[in-house]
């Protein structure tokens, strides 16, 4: 992953650049976001992968499929332009990891951070503003919040915000005096 990174860097910035220049930012994070869950699925990967592989016909399916999913509409040529360029340099499959670099580059120009709220129970939306409000003064920046359900956390809630994690999870809880108890 850490490699895929490294690799994902300098075609994120150069997405970044053509998309904050044409004012497109949200469309091609949403675009690159597709083309990346689409090089994610095992039958177009196998395909990807799979020697003789005509890179056209796997860019022109990429480009087809985000045409299709994506809500907000940027150049096409532009995209195909970055699909043929990863697709001629085997790159295709680091689709994912130059999205997530690109939304980095993305929140620090929006100055706003995406953060994910997971909870064992549902969280209403007072709950959920009141939580956004405290990171906005926190982080100084605005707060984009993701809600996630997952009840194998037994109780509590943990936020995530780019590298600081805030747990204060039962679950958590719970392992970390099983480990206090076994050491």
């Amino acid at each position: 992953m850490a490699e895929n990174s490294g690799i994902a860097r300098p075609y994120a910035q150069a997405a970044f650049e053509l998309a904050r220049d044409a004012g497109q930012l949200t469309g091609w994070s949403e675009t690159l976001h597709v083309a990346g869950q689409a090089v994610s699925d095992a039958a177009l990967a196998a395909m990807i992968d799979a020697p003789g592989t005509d890179d056209a016909l796997m860019v022109g399916i990429i480009a087809d499929v985000c045409q299709q999913a994506v809500t907000t509409p940027v150049d096409a040529g532009r995209v195909k332009n970055l699909l043929r360029l990863l697709a001629e340099n085997d790159r295709l499959p680091v689709l994912a990891d130059i999205a997530r670099q690109f939304d980095k580059l993305k929140t620090n120009v929006e100055n706003s951070i995406d953060v994910v709220l997971t909870a064992a129970a549902p969280v209403d939306d007072a709950q959920q503003a009141k939580i956004s409000e405290a990171l906005k003064k926190r982080f100084n920046r605005d707060i984009n919040l993701h809600f996630t359900l997952d009840e194998t956390l037994i109780g509590g809630a943990r936020l995530q915000a780019d590298d600081l994690v805030i747990d204060g999870s039962i679950r958590t809880g719970l392992e970390k005096l099983s480990s206090t108890l076994t050491n």
